[in-house]
């Protein structure tokens, strides 16, 4: 029963590792959808960036950048 136990934990973690966040920023007065954090995106961008959105699936972060800014490389702000 341990056994069991222990291989249903080990499952459960390595399901978690794999879970993936999608981010929407708007970098360089741009549209971008990334899978970086907030963090990796501004030591990468060394400029202002924002956050527009954050979804659990890539079509999701998509979807959203589409419907309200036009999609991916439309002109943006974060003022």
């Amino acid at each position: 029963m341990r056994i069991l136990a222990l291989a249903a934990a080990l499952a459960l973690v390595s399901f978690t590792a794999q879970a993936q966040s999608y981010f929407v920023y708007c970098a360089s007065d741009k549209i971008e959808v990334d899978s970086r954090n907030f963090e990796q995106m501004k030591s990468a961008r060394g400029t202002p960036i924002c956050q527009m959105g954050s979804f659990n699936y890539l079509s999701d972060a998509q979807n959203f950048a589409q419907k309200n800014f036009g999609g991916p490389g439309k002109k943006c702000s974060c003022g």
